[in-house]
């Protein structure tokens, strides 16, 4: 049985289980680390002893499927205790299973043996920087319709990108980031509307930026740097007004940059360096006043530096060089008086 919750339904964050475990050793071990894990609060509909058997069962059925070591270290998750006993795991009060966050655990093996349809009522699920392989199954589409984060990253997972990730409409955060991902970016990603954090950076993925990407709104975050990706930017990129960081670089992304990249009123953080971009930069870039950092160089961009550099007073990084821009030097670039990080060594002489 799903569980409802009021209108007013929230998640606190607490810190994470492992946090603590880990706290041992250096802060520099930790690459990445996202307090996400969540308390829910009180369901008003309790589930039954079967289903919460069901939930169990799931669980432990997963634990036996992993290495040793891992079953070693979730010794807690054992029917002799209650779930909101086992190690990484929160319930409702109810005893539904709402929230698994093993997130820098050591955990080696695969999600085969984890039957998402039997936790129906999960909120957040952190398997983050492990050591997990193999596919994420198509059963991944089964989770709550509440599920709102969901943190795969820095693992050693393959395959493609399941579009049964669509059905997750309530998804937040949605991190595939520092795996083995190979395919392309389906269309399906439009139907997660909801999103504000799109992280898919460092795989093996291929093909277009689907313009269906114009669709996520929500979008603060989206990184899709160091992969294969093939075509030009799609105009709709313009349509994420709410973006403070856009990163696509390290891809083979061809075409020029849209114009339409100027209606990012909201970004912070340009990157699109080491590509093969094509034409001049769009002037209207310069009317992102508030870029701190813009990143463009390794590509095929032609063309004057636009005059209009001048207007964007915040930028502490600018980095123009390797490309085939014009041989000058707008003097405009005199007023950027926050700019600590310049890079234009190829260009030779001030206009």
């Amino acid at each position: 049985m799903a569980l409802e919750y009021p209108s007013s339904y929230s998640l606190p964050p607490i810190i994470t289980p492992c946090f603590f475990i880990f706290l041992l050793f250096p802060l520099s071990s930790i690459t990445s680390f996202h307090v996400i894990f969540t308390l829910a609060s009180t369901p008003t509909v309790a589930i039954s002893k079967v289903e919460q058997d069901q939930e169990e069962l799931a669980l432990l059925t997963w634990k036996v499927s992993l290495d040793n070591q891992t079953q070693f270290f979730l010794s807690s998750w054992s029917r002799h205790n209650s779930c909101n006993h086992w190690f990484g795991v929160a319930c409702h009060r109810s005893g539904s299973v709402s929230n698994l966050n093993l997130q820098s655990c050591g955990l080696r093996g695969t999600l085969q043996n984890l039957n998402f349809s039997s936790l129906p009522n999960l909120l957040t699920l952190n398997l983050s920087d492990n050591s997990l392989d193999g596919t994420i199954p198509i059963n991944i589409g089964n989770i709550s319709k509440l599920f709102t984060i969901l943190d795969f990253g820095s693992n050693h997972f393959t395959g493609v990108i399941p579009e049964h990730l669509g059905f997750l409409t309530s998804l937040s955060f949605l991190s595939l980031a520092s795996n083995n991902f190979r395919g392309s970016i389906l269309p399906f990603i439009g139907n997660l509307r909801n999103l504000t954090i799109l992280y898919l950076y460092k795989n093996e993925l291929s093909g277009s930026i689907p313009q269906e990407i114009g669709l996520l709104r929500s979008l603060n975050h989206l990184k899709l740097e160091i992969n294969n990706l093939t075509g030009s930017i799609h105009p709709s990129i313009g349509n994420l007004r709410n973006l403070t960081t856009l990163y696509l670089d390290t891809n083979k992304l061809s075409g020029s940059i849209p114009q339409e990249i100027g209606l990012l009123k909201s970004i912070k953080d340009l990157q699109m360096g080491i590509n093969n971009l094509i034409g001049p930069i769009p002037s209207s870039i310069c009317n992102l006043r508030n870029l701190t950092t813009l990143i463009l160089h390794t590509n095929n961009l032609t063309g004057p530096i636009p005059h209009s550099i001048g207007n964007l007073g915040n930028l502490t990084t600018l980095y123009l060089d390797m490309n085939k821009l014009a041989c000058s030097i707008p003097q405009e670039i005199g007023l950027l008086r926050s700019l600590n990080d310049l890079g234009l060594h190829v260009i030779l002489e001030f206009n």
